[in-house]
């Protein structure tokens, strides 16, 4: 009788996992849906989730204990995404939309312990970025600010995991990933979602930009514009561009509140849209360091400024009348902490 029940919960188990985890035609493993009568409130469980392959990853770069990620250990986010991508000639062509479930970036890096370069020029992490890349050795970069500062967290994850979203009309069945995935949850033409990460890198901006936290007054006349070593642009005056209001509760990380005063500028994107594309390889690779004429700097990455779909933007604020922090300020309104804002901007750095 004992074995018998012992057979029973045996089989029972079994039939329990098959239902669980399927096996489709072309291999991949497969969780059912969890309302596929759509029955509830979730747009997002109606479909079966496929499993992806993931690779081993390790984080490498300006960190003390650098190693392979232990994904065990990490708690699961989800993130929706409409995928597009830039077509040759710069028009966007739609993928699909999907639900990717995986790793956060926020999580992975948490316990790396930093240990930057340039400390001794400058030592707030906020001129961090990391750069990640696969197994073909494709490489993109993120900004340390826009995976630990901004106002919503977990957007960028290593997903293992994905569900279509599919119409309830056209009932379109969007093409599936072969594997695990970057995906960049915040990105409007999302480039930067690469299969098959491998590695990321923890990078300091290397350019030496001297500081002077005591500089009285800090006031800057012109912003000079640089392409890797080359000046494109100097600016001394407003752009004549549409000015824009953000409303915003001002607080750093360190001093707390500043203001709750709104500020008005002009989206940095359309400003520096005038000197730099918005082509695949800027996507993926370009950033950008925006110093102060004390020397405090902040490093986006190229995407996070250009390419948003949450309309949070970084905005160029004139203040000409100030001599204390003017002419040109940067606001992040992406941001939670004010700490990438940055006072009398004389310089702006693109690279790769």
């Amino acid at each position: 009788m004992k074995q018998l029940l012992i057979i029973s919960l045996f089989l029972l188990t079994n039939l329990l996992m098959g239902q669980e985890l399927k096996k489709e035609e072309s291999g991949k493993t497969t969780i059912p849906a969890s309302d596929a009568g759509d029955r509830n409130n979730n747009f997002y469980d109606n479909e079966e989730t496929f499993i992806l392959p993931v690779n081993d990853l390790y984080v490498e770069g300006e960190v003390a204990n650098p190693g392979k990620v232990n994904f065990s250990r990490l708690t699961k986010h989800s993130v929706i995404v409409k995928e597009t991508l830039l077509k040759d000639d710069g028009t966007d062509a739609f993928v699909g939309a999907y639900r990717y479930d995986g790793y956060s970036l926020f999580d992975i890096l948490t316990d790396r312990i930093l240990a930057k370069n340039n400390t001794a020029e400058f030592k707030p992490i906020i001129d961090l970025y990391v750069e990640i890349e696969n197994r073909k050795g494709e490489k993109v970069i993120l900004s340390w600010g826009e995976i630990y500062y901004p106002n919503t967290l977990h957007n960028c994850i290593i997903a293992t995991a994905v569900a279509r979203i599919v119409p309830s009309k056209t009932k379109n069945l969007w093409p599936l990933p072969a594997e695990s995935k970057l995906v960049v949850a915040n990105d409007l033409v999302t480039e930067r979602n690469i299969s098959g990460p491998v590695k990321i890198t923890v990078k300091s901006y290397s350019r030496s930009i001297p500081a002077d936290r005591n500089l009285d007054p800090l006031y800057s006349p012109e912003i000079k514009i640089f392409s890797g070593d080359q000046i494109v642009e100097t600016i001394k005056e407003s752009p004549k561009l549409q000015p824009e209001t953000v409303h915003t509760i001002f607080y750093g990380r360190g001093r707390g509140i500043h203001s709750t005063q709104p500020f008005t500028g002009f989206y940095l994107k359309e400003f520096l849209g005038n000197y730099f594309k918005t082509d695949r390889k800027n996507l993926k690779q370009g950033f950008l360091a925006i110093a102060g004429k004390d020397g405090y700097r902040s490093v986006f990455s190229f995407s996070e400024i250009m390419n948003r779909n949450d309309q949070a933007e970084v905005l160029l604020v004139p203040c000409k009348d100030e001599k204390d922090g003017g002419q040109f300020r940067i606001f992040p309104s992406c941001d939670f902490f004010s700490d990438r804002a940055v006072k009398a901007v004389s310089e702006v750095y693109f690279s790769w």
